[in-house]
């Protein structure tokens, strides 16, 4: 098998994406490959030498567009924007569950074992999400001339460090990635 950029393989029971590698044919002794592999499930990055003879097991990934409908219990039951098919999946197996809301479009991807057998890998939130504010503290007039934050909590239940100007009822942009306040939107 011919190693590319943004190949899906399997490395010790991990599905992981070749993001960079180089062949090496040093003086003394056998050729191999560096790459690097970033796992797609925890996002972590190493460095790997592959033996040129070293057998790769290419992995089929898919993804496609879910809409999320509901939770019930621990589950998380989204829907398909293709084919209408729903699939639920555990609360264990997501990662930022605290951004989820109704209706917010979401990308999922599957291993692809064979045809009839895909088995879920991850959730991709988008960077950011936009929420309303359900509460927060009122700040007194003439404290809000200094950059103080505040906490609020967010209409999916998630509580956040806010600047002292935003108010119940505002809708505010939030970065998943560091869970952090990006700015205020006026509606």
């Amino acid at each position: 098998m011919k190693i590319k950029k943004g190949l899906y393989i399997q490395w010790n029971k991990e599905v992981y994406k070749i993001i960079d590698f180089l062949h090496v044919k040093p003086g003394k002794g056998y050729a191999f490959i560096r790459t690097k592999l970033k796992n797609i499930i925890t996002g972590n990055i190493l460095e790997n030498n592959f033996s040129s003879k070293h057998k790769i097991k290419e992995v089929k990934v898919e993804s496609n567009f879910y809409q999320y409908l509901y939770k019930e219990k621990n589950f998380f039951y989204f829907m398909n924007e293709i084919n209408y098919d729903q699939i639920q999946i555990e609360k264990k197996l997501i990662k930022n569950i605290d951004f989820l809301k109704e209706g917010m479009r979401i990308t999922i991807f599957f291993h692809i074992k064979n045809e009839k057998e895909k088995i879920f890998l991850f959730l991709k939130m988008p960077s950011t999400v936009i929420l309303k504010v359900k509460h927060t503290e009122i700040v007194k007039k003439g404290y809000t001339i200094n950059n103080t934050n505040k906490i609020a909590i967010l209409e999916t239940g998630i509580k956040l460090l806010v600047p002292s100007f935003i108010d119940i009822g505002d809708f505010v942009k939030i970065n998943t990635d560091n869970r952090s306040y990006i700015e205020r939107i006026r509606e």
